[in-house]
Order: C-alpha cells, then sequence, then structure tokens
C-alpha cells in the first residue's frame, strides 16, 4: 500500500504550466517621423487650391488676350528688350499655372521631387524676372541695344545659378522641405527663408537709399519705376516679416514638444 507521504504527492495539483515570453516591440524606422510635424506635409484645400488657380488662370487669359496686339507692337518696333522680357514674362507665367494647378503633388507618394523640381524652376523664374527689370532700369538712358540686354541676363544668370544651386543642396542634399506646406516647427526652412527676404529687401533698400542720395541722377527719371521699387519693398518687408514670425514660432514649436 502506497504511505500517507506518496498519497499527499500524487493527490497535490500540478503546477500551472510556465507563461509565455512577452512579446518585443521592435520600432520601426518610420515612428519618428510619424508624428513629426517637420516631415508631415499639409495637404492644401480645394479653396486655398481654387484661389491659386484662378488667379495664374486669369493672368494667362489676360495675357493672351492682348497677344495679337502686343505682339504686332512687337514686331513692329523690333526692340529685343520688349521681346525678351514678353517671352520671359509668358514662360514664368505658364510656370506659375502649372505650379498652382499641382498643388496636389504635395500629398501625393513618390511625387516629391517633381514638385521640387517644379517649386525651384518657379521661383527662380520668377526671380529672375525680378532682378533682370530691376537690373536693366537701373542702367537709366544707357539700357538699350543688345549690349545693355546682354550685359543684364549675364548678371541675373550669375544671381540666379548661384540661388538655384544652393536651393538645389539644401533640397536634394539636406532634405530641407523648402517647398512644402509643412508644420511650422522646422526652423532651417524659415531661416533660409528669411535669409531670402532679408537680401531681396535689402535691395529694394539700397535703390530707394540713392533716390534721396547725390546719386540720384544716376537712376532712371521714371516716375513708374519708383513706384515699382516702392511696392515691391513693401511686398518683401511683410514676406519677410512673415518668414521671422513663423521662424520664431517654430522655435517656441519646437521647445514646446
Amino acid at each position: 500500500m502506497p504511505s500517507i507521504l506518496e498519497r499527499s504527492i500524487n493527490s497535490s495539483p500540478s503546477s500551472p504550466p510556465p507563461l509565455p515570453p512577452a512579446p518585443v516591440v521592435v520600432p520601426t524606422a518610420q515612428e519618428p517621423n510619424a508624428t513629426s510635424p517637420d516631415f508631415s506635409p499639409v495637404c492644401p484645400g480645394f479653396f486655398y487650391d481654387a484661389v491659386l488657380v484662378v488667379s495664374a488662370a486669369l493672368f494667362v487669359l489676360f495675357l493672351a488676350y492682348h497677344a495679337k496686339r502686343n505682339l504686332k507692337k512687337l514686331f513692329n518696333g523690333r526692340s529685343h528688350v520688349m521681346i525678351s522680357y514678353y517671352a520671359l514674362l509668358w514662360v514664368v507665367s505658364l510656370l506659375n499655372l502649372a505650379w498652382c494647378s499641382l498643388q496636389a503633388w504635395q500629398c501625393t507618394p513618390g511625387s516629391e521631387t517633381g514638385w521640387n523640381i517644379l517649386s525651384l524652376f518657379t521661383t527662380s523664374g520668377l526671380l529672375c524676372m525680378e532682378i533682370s527689370l530691376v537690373a536693366f532700369l537701373l542702367q537709366g538712358n544707357y539700357a538699350n541695344g543688345l549690349e545693355a540686354l546682354s550685359r543684364t541676363f549675364r548678371v541675373t544668370a550669375i544671381i540666379i545659378g548661384v540661388d538655384i544651386l544652393l536651393k538645389a543642396v539644401y533640397v536634394f542634399g539636406f532634405r530641407v522641405p523648402l517647398f512644402f506646406d509643412v508644420g511650422s516647427t522646422h526652423r532651417v526652412k524659415w531661416a533660409l527663408w528669411s535669409i531670402h527676404e532679408i537680401v531681396i529687401t535689402a535691395v529694394y533698400s539700397f535703390v530707394l537709399f540713392i533716390r534721396f542720395s547725390k546719386w540720384t541722377e544716376e537712376l532712371p527719371p521714371r516716375p513708374a519705376f519708383y513706384r515699382y521699387i516702392v511696392v515691391m519693398f513693401v511686398i518683401n518687408s511683410v514676406a519677410l516679416l512673415a518668414c521671422m514670425l513663423a521662424g520664431i514660432g517654430a522655435g517656441f514649436g519646437t521647445w514646446y514638444l
């Protein structure tokens, strides 16, 4: 017969099976960027796109409506300066219309490179027209003929080339989202745009300073030229203030996060 000790051992409940090990959660490489506002483009809304497309399309239609009369004047006047600027105006206007119409590329996977290239050429085209026009008008009464036009576009090409190179390095090299509507905490983006606006605003400020100095005779005696300078100075000053405020907000946002 089994002893009392053996009966007690056999009647004791069996020990529970060991628990399985807890699963180990390995963070993926996408998790840090999933909640980062710096790399999450804000998709523009329908009304935002509509305002951009309608305004750009209306300007192109305005150019097309007056194209026949303008071309007739250009061919009759045979001015290489006016023909060049009229062709540049059409190129920049069409680029701007394409940029306004393709805002959805910001949120389309695989379209980041195309959007950056289109934005780079559009902004560079606008800057080229702005710089070349001011540089040409600053030559005053000497601004005529192919020599003045070639000198103007040589200087403009150097400036635009440096601008494109720097932007391409930051966009494609350092992955700075210069042309994306991203969150307001990307301080590098707003710092670069602030420097860009500071340089342009300083140029217009310098032209206005010359207007009231002893070198005012060197400027063209055209009232429309000074009105253009004042308007562009105000626009770029507002843009500079907006970039600086966005940069300050980015600093506070980063500190808060």
